[in-house]
């Protein structure tokens, strides 16, 4: 299982109209295209939250091909959509992992 994990600090001026985006537009529209069987969404703890709230997603691919099939085809348009929508207030950092049994 490959997990594509996107954390992402976002400004607190924004953090609950973010938070809703994701959950409504974001993540179905990521989920939609058929690369990932399943997701997470959760909140970092314990952090120092002056810059403002730490978020991650994680995504569940089975395969790396299906992993790479969602970079190439749909994370360009995607990650646009967010600039778009959020500018500066929110900074991701995206990572891959290989989940171990």
């Amino acid at each position: 299982m490959i997990i594509y994990n996107v954390t992402t600090l976002v400004s607190h001026t924004v953090k609950e109209l973010w938070v809703e985006w994701m959950k409504q537009k974001h993540i179905p529209e990521v989920m939609a295209k058929g690369c990932f069987v399943k997701h997470q969404f959760v909140q970092l703890l314990e952090l120092d939250e002056t810059e403002g709230v730490t978020y991650a997603i994680q995504y569940y691919a089975e395969t790396l091909d299906a992993y790479n099939k969602y970079i190439e085809l749909y994370a360009p348009s995607l990650r646009d959509d967010s600039l778009k929508n959020w500018g500066k207030e929110v900074i991701a950092f995206r990572s891959i992992m290989q989940l171990i049994d």
